[in-house]
């Protein structure tokens, strides 16, 4: 398997956000990582290793982000506020730097689906909506899509901006609403074991079907863990089956 590290100095953040690249071909899969790590972890759990098949076979090809969540969210003395600029600097280094990087390196036509666990689930909800019109899907594994989980009792209107499940009931932009409408691949997967949340999910599911958003809502049972085997049957069983 092809795997590439590109050191990509980011003028959003004004810092060096490698990118782990895997493969040659197929649709993009870009990888947010959970709450404190960074561009290598879903390598060392494993899970690049259980996409080989699918990387190989020239399925997908995959790209994946440092986070910057112990600037932001994870950081234990910075002030709220800041933190909601950091996340929202986060967004515009996706979206104006790491989409423009994975079209130069696939194609302009090629899809782009992102994909997160747990912290990096509501990551990668909040950056598919935001922006349906660069990112064609999303599969969110045993994610909490209100960000007032993590922001420890803050509470600003970038973090309702930030918390899917806050806005989304409230947008009426008939754009973006119609171009979240056409994705073909919006997956909320949750288990119901030790420290998942599967009514989180159920509930974000409720706010996509009173939108009429499509969707699909895939809840596994009490031996399925908030943990990586967790994870690393959940993705590629939906790279399988889905795409």
């Amino acid at each position: 398997m092809k795997r590439e590290i590109i050191n990509w100095y980011s003028p959003a953040l004004q810092k060096e956000m490698p990118i782990a690249q895997y493969g040659d071909y197929g649709f993009a899969l870009l990888l947010i990582p959970t709450a404190a790590a960074d561009y290598l972890e879903y390598e060392r759990f494993q899970l690049i290793d259980y996409l080989a098949p699918y990387i190989n076979n020239g399925k997908i090809k995959v790209f994946s982000v440092n986070s910057i969540n112990t600037e932001s969210w994870m950081h234990p003395d910075m002030p709220g506020e800041h933190k909601a600029i950091h996340h929202n600097r986060f967004n515009k280094y996706i979206y104006n730097e790491v989409i423009p990087f994975i079209k130069n390196a696939t194609s302009y036509e090629t899809p782009v689906v992102v994909s997160g666990a747990s912290f990096g689930a509501l990551h990668s909800m909040n950056l598919f909506l935001k922006r349906p019109d660069l990112i064609d899907g999303v599969i969110a594994m045993s994610g909490v899509y209100d960000l007032r989980e993590y922001a420890k009792g803050f509470f600003d209107e970038q973090v309702y901006y930030n918390s899917p499940m806050l806005y989304m009931p409230n947008l009426t932009d008939h754009k973006i609403l119609e171009q979240i409408r056409s994705s073909q691949h919006i997956h909320i997967l949750t288990g119901c074991g030790d420290h998942e949340d599967p009514d989180a999910a159920r509930n974000f599911a409720g706010v996509l079907y009173n939108k009429g958003i499509k969707y699909e809502l895939s809840v596994w049972g009490n031996e399925w863990r908030h943990d990586w085997p967790t994870w690393r049957a959940m993705l590629p069983l939906f790279i399988d089956t889905r795409f």
